[in-house]
């Protein structure tokens, strides 16, 4: 039977729930971006504030999602992939999606400008605040939304570069615009195959919106654009030769996969496709960030 407090006679099973309010899969890639962006930096962080500059982040990513389940957890209910979630199905009550978010969220903060440095830690409340109070609310009124919270999707590599360096600078900023433009195509593949729940639970995507041709070809223009970006790091001189050619070779690849049966394939089998090739774009492509530095 459902309920709306936490069952105290399953601690394993709550705990498990209050982790799941962070989203771990996500919190994890946020963290390995950021991990990039620091390894890539001229500068090297020691262990201690590596390991500082992780665990925030981490927090950071971990309250943001929180919240996130907290203010939708209404909209949540209506859709299938969403509404097992603790807070819409009544595992937990709401107010604990409030106090994990604000909890982590706010703790992590000071700790980063502490003892990493205050320019990440401005960079993190601007991804907490964006993600949370910009974004989420933004979602049931225009699908520009997938813009802005492409912004605190973006930094966690960008917050990895300043926290080794300190600094705001051009290679940091061009794993910021990778990351930007990667979300674009990905995401707008996801609310093609879940166009009828987005619809269901209100939330405005662009394919409801504006159409599958105007989605796809928004989704083709961010995709190219990404190839030429993502070859900046290349003159920046912070990636090499094996880096620029897996880069180019990937972009090739990703732009590939969406303008493929762009106006003839069923678009269900398009979007599967183009959300598949995002995943291997960006996990190879940061493959190669580490592989070219490991070489140079």
């Amino acid at each position: 039977m459902q309920t709306t407090a936490v069952d105290l006679r399953s601690p394993t099973r709550t705990l498990r729930d209050l982790i799941a309010l962070t989203k771990p899969r996500i919190t994890l890639l946020v963290v390995i971006t950021a991990a990039g962006g620091a390894y890539l930096s001229p500068a090297r962080l020691e262990p201690f504030r590596m390991a500082v500059l992780l665990l925030t982040m981490s927090m950071i990513v971990g309250g943001a999602n929180a919240l996130n389940c907290y203010l939708e957890r209404d909209s949540d209910r209506l859709m299938k992939r969403t509404a097992s979630r603790p807070l819409p199905s009544g595992r937990l009550a709401p107010a604990w999606g409030l106090l994990v978010g604000l909890g982590l969220g706010l703790s992590s903060l000071p700790i980063l400008a502490l003892l990493v440095n205050g320019l990440t830690a401005v960079l993190g409340a601007i991804a907490l605040l964006s993600y949370v109070a910009i974004y989420t609310p933004m979602k049931q009124s225009s699908p520009t939304a997938l813009l802005v919270g492409a912004v605190p999707g973006a930094l966690p590599p960008l917050m990895g570069w300043t926290g080794a360096t300190g600094s705001l600078d051009a290679p940091g900023l061009v794993l910021f615009a990778i990351l930007f433009l990667w979300q674009i195509p990905h995401f707008l593949a996801i609310s093609v195959f879940r166009k009828e729940e987005y619809e269901r639970a209100g939330l405005k995507v662009l394919p409801s919106v504006k159409g599958l041709e105007v989605t796809k070809a928004q989704a083709l223009f961010y995709g190219a654009l990404l190839i030429p970006v993502s070859l900046l790091l290349f003159p920046l001189r912070v990636a090499g030769v094996v880096y620029l050619v897996s880069a180019l070779a990937l972009g090739v690849y990703f732009a590939a996969s969406i303008a493929r049966g762009i106006r003839a394939d069923e678009p269900n089998a398009w979007a599967r496709r183009v959300f598949v090739a995002s995943l291997v774009y960006l996990t190879l492509l940061f493959a190669a960030i580490g592989v070219d530095a490991y070489v140079g």
